[in-house]
């Protein structure tokens, strides 16, 4: 129990009410560029809160492994993206790369996401619920060894940990393109949400090594 001493003598109800704003804005991040994500819809994993470090994502190290290190900075939005933050970004490449023969599902071309992924990491997301009701998760991924996720809505569990199925093929000639088969799960979890703005928390659980696209909501009933 959190006790108050009103050293102030201030009005009860001003108290009321000056609680319930900080609590409610604990969780209020600052959207990427001032853009909130709408659901039903996408949520591109790419575009995370801004804040930084422990605010707005939790990376294990500080650099971003993709813009400006597997794709050079030569001064081109995809290849420096969010350069200097610690979320690992990089994008899809043809010449059979992301459009290779084992993708179960096709990818767009030059589409950002979320890459290098460690257990422990995550990824905040002002997010706007444009109306109350049981949705569907799916989630466009890649993974080279069965993985696990989670989400979190406003600090407050909102899944268990969701299987991510592996999509290695042992067919696969090159070993580093095993990260780059690229699968869409349409029905990864069902939730209840609350018409509002909200923070959800993208979570890696177990294995990492998963690229993340996007999230999808789809409203059922």
């Amino acid at each position: 129990m959190i006790k108050f001493v009103n050293w102030l003598n201030l009005d009860s109800t001003f108290i009321v009410v000056l609680l319930f704003f900080v609590v409610a804005n604990s969780f209020a991040n600052d959207p990427y560029k001032g853009k909130v994500q709408q659901l039903p819809g996408k949520v591109q994993c790419e575009f995370y809160d801004q804040g930084g470090e422990g605010i707005a994502y939790h990376d294990k190290d500080s650099i971003n492994n993709g813009s400006g290190k597997l794709n050079p900075a030569n001064g081109t939005f995809l290849n420096e993206f969010r350069i200097k933050e610690g979320v690992d970004i990089s994008y899809t490449k043809s010449t059979d790369i992301d459009n290779n023969p084992y993708n179960v599902v096709e990818p767009l071309m030059g589409e950002l996401y979320v890459g290098w992924t460690e257990p422990g990491e995550w990824i905040n997301y002002t997010v706007k619920v444009n109306k109350s009701g049981t949705y569907r998760v799916g989630l466009m991924y890649t993974a080279s060894g069965n993985g696990g996720i989670s989400l979190n809505m406003d600090g407050k569990q909102l899944t268990k940990e969701l299987a991510v199925p592996s999509t290695r093929n042992v067919n696969e000639p090159l070993e580093w393109r095993q990260w780059h088969h690229w699968n869409r799960i349409d029905s990864l979890a069902t939730v209840k949400l609350i018409k509002g703005v909200h923070v959800l928390t993208l979570k890696t659980v177990s294995h990492g090594n998963m690229n993340y696209d996007y999230l999808e909501f789809k409203i059922i009933k």
